[in-house]
């Protein structure tokens, strides 16, 4: 089997989808997650503004607001969480997000006196860490905090992860790699954008340009100047279309690269 038929495999992603469906397949599986775990009463993610975490939130939000409406009281909250470092130049995006949202809370944390922490310690210690590295402390301390609210609202964070961030490992190992449930995982990012379209979110959100935004000294680097190769390219791969075969070498490239990023950590029971 060719790496490509592997991936498509792997992930199942469909070349045709129905938006309306989607929407609901990804409100089921958390509702299915909240019926396992009677002790869960909330979920929480962090909303950049973007895509992926705008869709994500929403459809969290859905699904609380269907479980409440059910039950006939307010027992389950979804949580909304800001987290940026020091000013946010898009947090007009943020907002426009939230307002679309409408989430049942929402907790802004800034996460730069924590880093800049972390940062300094490590100099203390000899260690002085990169540009790059810092932008890994930067999502690993994102995902902290949204433990630690998991951990006092008996909440389990929601990922935001696609299926094109997913495949070519952009995202933090134990950053935004690290969550309890991903409801958007089997979605490729035009699919992500088509439910958005479905759910009337604002053009201004879904056109949006993904940018990580963690690396100082690449203020404005674009989530596809970082990968070398466009979103439009990893989802007709995904989809197991005809791309060319530079385009697929870097997206296999990127893939087995970042194998580390989607094992379980090595031990004595798994054979690498």
């Amino acid at each position: 089997m060719k790496l490509q038929q592997k991936i498509v495999k792997l992930l199942n992603i469909k070349k045709i989808i129905n938006p309306k469906i989607e929407i609901k397949k990804c409100i089921d599986f958390i509702c299915n997650f909240l019926y396992k775990n009677k002790n869960i009463k909330s979920l929480i993610t962090g909303v950049s503004g973007g895509i992926d975490s705008t869709l994500t939130a929403k459809l969290c939000q859905k699904t609380v607001d269907k479980l409440n409406k059910k039950m006939k009281k307010n027992y389950y909250k979804f949580i909304a969480v800001r987290l940026p470092y020091g000013i946010q130049k898009d947090e007009k995006d943020v907002d426009r997000s939230l307002k679309f949202i409408k989430p049942n809370k929402t907790i802004n944390v800034n996460i730069k006196n924590a880093v800049m922490s972390s940062v300094k310690s490590l100099q203390n210690s000899g260690i002085t860490i990169s540009d790059y590295v810092k932008g890994n402390e930067k999502a690993r301390e994102r995902m902290k905090v949204q433990y630690s609210i998991a951990s006092m609202k008996n909440g389990v964070v929601v990922g935001t992860s696609n299926a094109s961030e997913y495949i070519t490992g952009f995202f933090t190992k134990y950053g935004d790699g690290g969550t309890d449930i991903n409801p958007i995982m089997h979605l490729n990012k035009k699919q992500c954008v088509l439910l958005l379209k479905k759910l009337k979110c604002s053009k201004k959100i879904y056109t949006k340009i993904p940018i990580a935004d963690l690396e100082e000294e690449k203020p404005n680097i674009t989530d596809e100047e970082a990968l070398g190769v466009s979103y439009e390219d990893i989802d007709s791969y995904l989809e197991n279309k005809f791309i060319s075969n530079k385009k697929k070498t870097i997206i296999e490239k990127l893939y087995l690269k970042t194998l580390h990023k989607r094992d379980m950590p090595i031990n004595l029971n798994i054979k690498k």
